[in-house]
């Protein structure tokens, strides 16, 4: 099994640690390299994520009794320019189930009988549902303002609901004290690696479905549960020689919570403390990403530009969206909006692609 490894001091963990960070302070990070990128190994009798399981840190058979088939989204065409990939495609309706379906693959594996987690509601729903497929008691905390449909569906999975008051990096807190006092695994999204190596497989798809990498990426960037997963597939396609270069990479923030943003256009290594105010785009509206170093040097590494989505074309965005017959939550229209407000400041940008992050229903409210 692979190990962690602290993002600060350095040291290291075996990845069986019920331990959510470093004694330090600092977050893990997997010690774990995948083989070449070769097409032959993918399991193409996997029809699930785990059909590139080869260049994934999964361990024994687990995963077998944990999926529910998430993955293999197809990738349609919006029009000639833009390419959307459809995610919320998946069994809770968005795209985290690729990340919830390695990590509870993991806790399976290591024993863990009981899981806390906070989140604005996609991620929840989707480690409530893999918990409740795993036999693994689970506890969710939201923010004040979640969708209702987004609690109930986490109810449904055998889930208990915490809301609270405040905002969602308050949620997040107080999720965390929970952790300390009562000593659970905090299955977190933005805390534990494994997440990250579940997104990965969202660009491994596009590239076996297209054959290639389309020339333009965005990304909804909050806590960077998809960002990180991308760059790290984007690397290793890079690494095996599959593609030529880096693709260009626009990361979407809200205009109304972006401290990846406006760190990014002064340079920072740390993101700048913001108040985030009231936006469609709760699902990217994290004040304080605790990823946020991490973030930044791969924006520096690879030119990404951090972008705000404007939120009075949210929903004009979705609107457009949805009379071409697809029906996103808001945060997954900014993503669009982003990309609209971008073509009419800069010109015409062809060969996107966007990713279809959650179904409509989960955000009507």
């Amino acid at each position: 099994m692979s190990s962690f490894i602290c993002t600060i001091c350095g040291q290291s963990a075996p990845a069986s640690t019920l331990q959510p960070r470093c004694g330090c302070g600092g977050l893990w990070k997997l010690d774990y390299q995948p083989p070449r990128y070769d097409p032959a190994l993918v399991d193409r009798d996997s029809w699930n994520i785990f059909r590139y399981r080869a260049f994934l840190p999964v361990v024994g058979d687990t995963w077998r009794s944990i999926s529910l088939g998430e993955g293999l989204t197809p990738v349609i065409r919006l029009d000639e320019d833009v390419l959307l990939k459809m995610d919320y495609q998946m069994p809770t309706l968005s795209f985290k189930d690729r990340g919830a379906a390695v990590l509870v693959s993991h806790c399976k594996q290591i024993g863990v009988q009981a899981v806390v987690q906070d989140s604005s509601g996609n991620a929840g729903n989707s480690v409530a549902a893999y918990c409740g497929r795993a036999g693994i008691a689970c506890e969710i905390f939201v923010p004040e303002g979640t969708s209702e449909k987004k609690i109930a569906m986490i109810k449904s999975h055998g889930a208990q609901v915490q809301v609270i008051a405040g905002s969602r990096d308050h949620c997040a807190e107080v999720c965390r004290a929970r952790v300390t006092e009562d000593g659970l695994y905090y299955a977190s999204h933005v805390y534990n690696p494994f997440f990250y190596e579940g997104t990965k497989t969202y660009l491994y798809e596009v590239y076996e479905q297209l054959g290639r990498v389309p020339a333009n990426l965005f990304i909804p960037l909050g806590n960077g549960t998809l960002f990180i997963g991308v760059v790290r597939a984007l690397e290793h396609l890079l690494a095996s020689g599959l593609i030529e270069a880096m693709p260009n990479l626009f990361a979407v923030q809200s205009e109304r919570c972006d401290p990846l943003a406006r760190a990014a256009a002064a340079g920072l290594a740390e993101p700048v403390r913001v108040v985030p105010s009231a936006t469609l785009a709760e699902g990217i509206a994290i004040g304080v990403p605790m990823r946020g170093a991490e973030i930044l040097a791969m924006v520096r590494r690879h030119a990404v530009q951090v972008i705000t989505a404007p939120e009075d074309r949210i929903l004009e965005a979705r609107a457009r969206l949805e009379a071409r017959g697809v029906y996103c939550e808001h945060t997954t229209a900014a993503t669009y909006a982003a990309l609209l407000a971008y073509a009419d400041r800069h010109g015409r940008l062809a060969d996107c692609l966007l990713p279809m992050c959650g179904a409509g229903l989960k955000s009507d409210h």
